[in-house]
């Protein structure tokens, strides 16, 4: 397992909340470690996917009842991870080693978050969530890539690059400039208000304006952003499971207070395509981990809210997908 409290202690989502329906096994990795999911009446378990018998994947297994069966021996584990029946020593008191290692799990807005350690907070805050008015749509779970979470962060934080890599859509060549913006780090994370670009069409009329967004970095690994707007309010959540340092499994939550009538899937496929054109430029860059700790790059005005987001993370000591720490 990854050797960083500060991934290790926090929330990270790993699957849809139905992609894990009672009875039913689901194989994971999160930050190195081989877990499977699986789901009891309405409780959820995961532990380590390898039995403290033989060493085989538990994900090959049932459930039943309220326990996890081997499919090698038939050893069958309770949602504490501790072995309850070994059908070959009906009679034998159990070993106390005969015990697999289980996690913290919660489902929450409709994904099943893991954390393998001692997690401060809770899951990162989605602000529209409990809101009515707003329609949410989750798009996800996409990938898994072979890239690090923390440049698909800072690809989502960054707003100079609308123009280029998302020029008819969210951005203009003819129009690239970024006035400049206020960043604060805030106990919750990275604060950037009033970060300004202009887009062709932002609000459906056929007409371009510079439209502001506030975003934020809620963890390392979530972040957030808003339209600023007094009546048509869009938002996104966007977070990132981190299997390995450079593989990865992005999500976003939409939020929108307006537009009820587009189809879902209409709305679900517009931000896929820009995804789509995010991804190949995020797998280009090198070094492909972050370099929060030796600055290969040339991080100008309006790139700060990568600047105060490196900043917040070396100053809480992160070295997890980053080089030259």
């Amino acid at each position: 397992m990854v050797d960083d409290p500060i991934v290790v202690n926090d929330w990270h989502p790993v699957a849809r909340s139905e992609a894990v329906p009672e009875g039913t096994l689901l194989p994971i990795c999160l930050l190195e470690e081989e877990l499977v999911l699986w789901r009891a009446g309405e409780q959820l378990h995961v532990c380590r996917d390898l039995c403290a018998h033989r060493g085989t994947r538990l994900s090959s297994g049932h459930v039943n009842g309220a326990t996890l069966v081997c499919p090698y021996h038939g050893w069958a584990y309770d949602g504490d991870g501790q072995c309850v029946h070994i059908p070959a020593h009906p009679e034998q008191a159990i070993p106390k080693r005969a015990q697999v290692q289980t996690y913290q799990v919660q489902d929450c807005y409709n994904l099943i978050w893991v954390a393998l350690g001692e997690p401060a907070q809770d899951v990162p805050s989605f602000p529209e969530w409990d809101d009515p008015t707003y329609r949410k749509l989750l798009c996800g779970p996409y990938g898994p890539f072979e890239l690090c979470g923390l440049r698909a962060i800072e690809n989502f934080l960054d707003v100079a690059h609308f123009p280029f890599i998302h020029e008819g859509i969210l951005g203009d060549v003819a129009h690239p400039e970024i006035e400049d913006y206020k960043t604060t780090i805030e106990p919750d994370g990275v604060l950037s208000k009033g970060v300004s670009v202009y887009q062709p069409n932002p609000y459906g009329t056929g007409q371009g304006d510079v439209v502001a967004y506030t975003y934020r970095a809620f963890r390392p690994l979530t972040a957030y952003l808003v339209k600023e707007s007094e009546g048509a309010r869009f938002s996104i959540l966007f977070c990132v499971t981190p299997h390995t340092a450079l593989k990865s499994t992005l999500w976003m939550w939409m939020a929108l207070n307006y537009d009820h009538e587009t189809p879902a899937a209409e709305l679900i496929a517009w931000q896929e395509k820009i995804l789509n054109q995010d991804i190949p430029i995020i797998q280009a860059q090198r070094p492909a981990l972050l370099p929060l700790y030796g600055q290969t790059d040339l991080l100008l005005n309006s790139d700060r809210t990568l600047i105060f987001y490196r900043k917040w993370l070396q100053d809480m000591g992160l070295r997890f997908g980053t080089v030259g720490s």
